[in-house]
């Protein structure tokens, strides 16, 4: 028989312990995201896989805010948040502190993210787009590759924060 745990037997680090401890060489760009609850689960996934940080770029919005707060549960707390006007700003940030940039988007010769292979020693940053638009083609314009989750329905989109969740949980599996 399996026992569901309880919150007080899970170990969770606290605020301060997560913001000293080490993190996975990974960064989220939120490219105009409109929707405040998609901000909010993107920081969640960051906190539960202990990523680097997250840049929020152009009209996404920034904590403190109770509509991020509602789906953060508190993460907006322990992660790493800047903030960028233009997103191409936040990518060149990104290139000079050595991230390889990948975009997730649907793109000519994109790469299927489960034809990706991570490489051990390399940083990484992922850029997700609008809800409606995607990634502006001129941040495409300046990345160095595009993954591309494989979707087998009659949809061509997956809700950004599910995106980011996929395609964090997939690179960390291959590192």
């Amino acid at each position: 028989m399996m026992r569901k745990l309880k919150v007080t037997e899970m170990g969770r680090m606290s605020v301060a312990e997560y913001q000293a401890s080490e993190k996975q060489p990974l960064v989220v760009v939120l490219d105009h995201v409109r929707s405040l609850y998609n901000v909010g689960s993107v920081f969640r996934s960051c906190d539960a896989f202990r990523i680097n940080g997250v840049c929020l770029c152009g009209i996404t919005a920034q904590p403190p805010h109770p509509e991020i707060h509602k789906t953060a549960l508190g993460a907006e707390d322990s992660v790493f948040w800047r903030y960028f006007k233009q997103t191409e700003d936040a990518v060149l940030w990104l290139k000079e502190k050595g991230y390889t940039i990948l975009a997730i988007e649907q793109c000519e010769g994109s790469t299927m993210l489960q034809e990706f292979n991570c490489e051990t020693n390399k940083k990484y940053a992922i850029i997700l787009g609008n809800e409606v638009k995607g990634v502006q083609q001129q941040v495409i314009d300046m990345c160095d590759g595009c993954l591309e989750i494989p979707q087998y329905g009659t949809k061509h989109s997956l809700n950004v924060s599910v995106a980011a969740g996929i395609v964090l949980w997939h690179l960390l599996e291959k590192k």
